[in-house]
């Protein structure tokens, strides 16, 4: 099981934060290009589900799977946009990133009074322990 790739949206569609820990495709564009291109399939998709779901989506989360990887969406209570890529196998990841939002993004993100509100964080604190976090879980391996 190998986690990718994390990025981060604000309320606004911004992307305040990205993190990659076993992609194997570099990337061609740069972070904003690449974070702007994927909120907006993100936008579109969500927009896309809500119409055409038999179900409520109230959840705030959804996957999307290909053949090669897993997208897995979840949105916080105020708004904050988690969308991490996974590969297949990767268990749970809703509930992981919920853990990042409550014990990493709430408390040193927006407990920093430091910290501007939309603006990219650039932590080192908040990289630290969400390095941490990422590494400990179940999802991670170096193995790619």
């Amino acid at each position: 099981m190998t986690i990718h790739n994390l990025y981060i949206f604000d309320r606004q569609g911004t992307l305040v934060y990205y993190g990659e820990w076993n992609r194997k495709k570099p990337g061609t564009m740069s972070r904003e290009e690449e974070g702007k291109l994927v909120y907006g399939m993100l936008f579109s998709l969500r927009s896309f589900l809500d119409k055409i779901s038999p179900l409520d989506m109230n959840d705030n989360s959804f996957l999307y799977r290909t053949t090669k990887y897993k997208m897995n969406y979840w949105e916080s209570p105020t708004g904050v946009k988690f969308l991490m890529n996974t590969d297949l196998n990767a268990p749970n990841i809703k509930e992981l990133l919920r853990t990042i939002y409550q014990q990493v993004f709430v408390e040193y993100v927006v407990k920093n009074p430091v910290l501007a509100i939309g603006a990219y964080i650039d932590s080192e604190l908040f990289i630290q322990k969400l390095d941490e976090l990422i590494k400990s879980s179940l999802s991670y391996t170096s193995k790619v």
